[in-house]
């Protein structure tokens, strides 16, 4: 998923700040350009995340319930300059601690 969403940003004007991850669950902080729709993004981070999961490892798809990756929902907030990127953050990085990906751009195993 990391290596995935690295190779997202290098293709759209999409910045992963931060990710986390729990059990059966994923977090995003974002940073992208004010032109781009938040809609967008969810469509292109769905599409392709799960597009190259599969295609790297078939037997993931084998064991979801429906052969889905996402799920067809999702929530999406946006956050101003002087909004609450901070308390986003820590509640995105403080998910699934053990699960951690990325924080401020930097790869956490």
């Amino acid at each position: 998923m990391r290596d995935v969403c690295f190779e997202i940003s290098e293709r759209y004007e999409i910045n992963f700040v931060e990710i986390g991850c729990d059990t059966d669950h994923v977090h995003f902080l974002i940073q992208s350009v004010p032109t781009m729709a938040p809609t967008r993004i969810i469509q292109i981070l769905k599409s392709i995340t799960a597009r190259e999961i599969f295609k790297l490892c078939p037997e993931v798809k084998k064991q979801l319930w429906g052969g889905n990756l996402w799920t067809s929902g999702y929530f999406v907030s946006t956050v101003g300059k002087h909004g609450n990127e901070q308390m986003i953050g820590n509640y995105v990085r403080n998910q699934g601690k053990d699960y951690t990906l990325i924080h401020r751009g930097e790869v956490i195993d």
